[in-house]
């Protein structure tokens, strides 16, 4: 049987899906690395109260590799009416895995029960087997704790890191040890799209996910958002996105990044519907290369509900263009 090529995706948020329901359709092995580093909404409150792993960004992992019928993971994804007082905002996938995870004593082990059941064509990889609180200096030297807060504060970032949420005796926070295999044996390792400093960040700042990423062999591919982010990268170019990757683990270790080129048309964006965004990424090609890094600028653009997303289509044919081409 032929090898088939393994595709490590690091992230979180509304952008890894995307690039992982694209991935399942093709001839590769895909494994999705997931932060666990999120406080906000359903998955925040859930966390208060019963001390799990955030569960959201997990819950939208598994059901863009799962193979079940759409009507199964259209109820694994029901999220109940805010009227309904007791399971206001909650959804049902985020309690199933809460669930799971006190059934079995972890968030890892209940993810993998979670990828049989639910068909998953793939690995699912949490970082992290405990919640873990993402941490933030800004440039005006203030600190601040929780990824909802940090967000919140609308300030520019310095750095990021993390810390265990179940104690702050300043153990260093352990990896599950299949992430770092399965950056060992990655023939390409995705980053984004998805928040930098929220998103990314907190899954290379757990240092044996950054050393692996750093000293593996395979290509690293930095997707680049098409859209800045309030109160985190407002008025980055794309440099300075990759610029952040590089500053927070200490070598230029993005190989390739995708950087859409396709304009946004300004009235299109509704700015309450999408109140994270402020304005397109701007270019600097220059700053790009000046960081050693291979530049392919393409339109990547999908206009949907008055909002800019990546075109998963255009974004997965590029990222099987490269593996053919390091692999030839």
């Amino acid at each position: 049987m032929l090898h088939k090529p393994k595709i490590v995706v690091i992230g979180g948020g509304t952008g890894l899906p995307v690039v992982l329901r694209g991935l399942r359709d093709q001839n590769v092995d895909v494994t999705a690395v997931v932060t666990v580093a999120d406080d906000g909404g359903s998955s925040g409150i859930l966390r208060n109260y019963i001390n799990v792993v955030p569960p959201g960004d997990i819950r939208n992992v598994l059901v863009a590799l799962s193979e079940l019928p759409d009507l199964e993971l259209d109820i694994f994804q029901y999220r109940f009416k805010s009227s309904d007082q007791f399971f206001a905002g909650h959804a049902i996938g985020n309690l199933i895995i809460s669930a799971l995870s006190e059934m079995k004593g972890g968030i890892f082990t209940a993810v993998q029960e979670l990828s049989e059941m639910m068909k998953i064509n793939g690995h699912i990889y949490p970082v992290a087997n405990e919640p873990l609180t993402l941490n933030a200096e800004f440039t005006d030297g203030t600190k601040l704790s929780g990824e909802s807060e940090i967000s919140a504060a609308h300030k520019q970032i310095k750095r990021v890191w993390v810390t265990s949420s179940k104690d702050n005796d300043g153990h260093p926070v352990r990896p599950v040890p299949e992430v770092i295999t399965a950056i060992k044996n990655a023939d390409q390792i995705v980053l984004g799209p998805g928040s930098l400093f929220t998103s990314i960040l907190p899954n290379l700042m757990i240092s044996e996910v950054g050393q692996a990423v750093c000293e593996s062999k395979a290509e690293v591919i930095y997707i680049c958002n098409i859209m800045t982010q309030k109160g985190e990268t407002d008025n980055f170019t794309d440099a300075d996105h990759v610029r952040v990757l590089n500053h927070h683990l200490g070598k230029n270790f993005i190989n390739t990044v995708l950087v859409n080129i396709q304009p946004v048309p300004e009235n299109y964006l509704d700015f309450q519907e999408w109140n994270e965004i402020s304005q397109p990424v701007k270019h600097d090609f220059q700053g790009l290369r000046a960081q050693n890094c291979r530049v392919i600028s393409s339109n990547f653009l999908r206009l949907k509900d008055n909002g800019a997303f990546h075109d998963r289509d255009k974004v997965v044919a590029e990222l099987m263009n490269r593996l053919h081409q390091v692999h030839e």
